[in-house]
């Protein structure tokens, strides 16, 4: 850690859950794991302490406090569990959506009839986080600053500045469904303050080095 800067404490979050239709089907996404993973490498690179909540298989950066998980509900246990003592949350995983209302013990046997499964929603893990973090502000307990990503189709600056609002962030980066899975990105970045930042044809890592560079400007 460079002479006169404050070692902070990062709870990074990566991959894409998985949610169990059976002990062998799952409901999931494309997500690699990739950017979560750079920004942990390029948070201990700049002498900060990195704890990483995992549903990837990609090997954790050397100094990450590892966690793995499976599914958004054991990604939100361990969220809870490690968000009162961080600095800043970044919640770079994909976290699915929705689960199965029910999910069979047993594998589910194939039939010639349609299989119908019904889901239902799975639990907001940012928007719990940025609740959290009003009460702190309320108490004045120190606030955590919240980092989030939104991936979108269309509508893409419109639909990140109101998950930025709605989820009290204090960062979000933005970008579309080709950078899932590259090691090539697009994004834009925004706080609150200040205007979009646009950056074409980036590494992750370039990415990471700079989202980490904000973030030690607010803290």
């Amino acid at each position: 850690m460079p002479k006169g800067k404050k070692q902070l404490h990062f709870l990074i979050t990566a991959g894409g859950t998985r949610e169990y239709i059976d002990p062998v089907r799952f409901i999931s996404n494309a997500s690699s794991g990739k950017m979560g993973y750079a920004l942990a490498d390029a948070a201990i690179k700049a002498g900060h302490k990195v704890v990483l909540i995992s549903a990837s298989d990609l090997q954790p950066p050397v100094g990450a406090d590892f966690v793995g998980v499976e599914t958004t509900e054991q990604m939100f246990e361990a969220v809870k569990k490690f968000f009162p003592k961080c600095d800043c949350l970044i919640m770079a995983a994909a976290v699915s959506d929705y689960t199965p209302a029910k999910s069979s013990k047993t594998k589910i046997k194939k039939g010639k009839r349609a299989l119908t499964l019904k889901l239902k929603p799975t639990p907001d893990i940012l928007e719990w986080a940025g609740k959290k973090n009003i009460k702190y502000q309320k108490s004045n307990i120190k606030n955590k600053i919240l980092v989030g990503f939104a991936l979108e189709d269309k509508n893409l600056k419109a639909n990140a500045e109101k998950k930025m609002k709605d989820k009290n962030l204090d960062l979000i980066v933005a970008n579309t469904p080709s950078s899932i899975g590259e090691e090539v990105t697009s994004a834009y970045i925004k706080t609150p303050s200040k205007p979009w930042q646009k950056f074409s044809s980036v590494s992750k890592e370039s990415l990471a080095n700079k989202i980490i560079s904000i973030i030690n400007r607010k803290l």
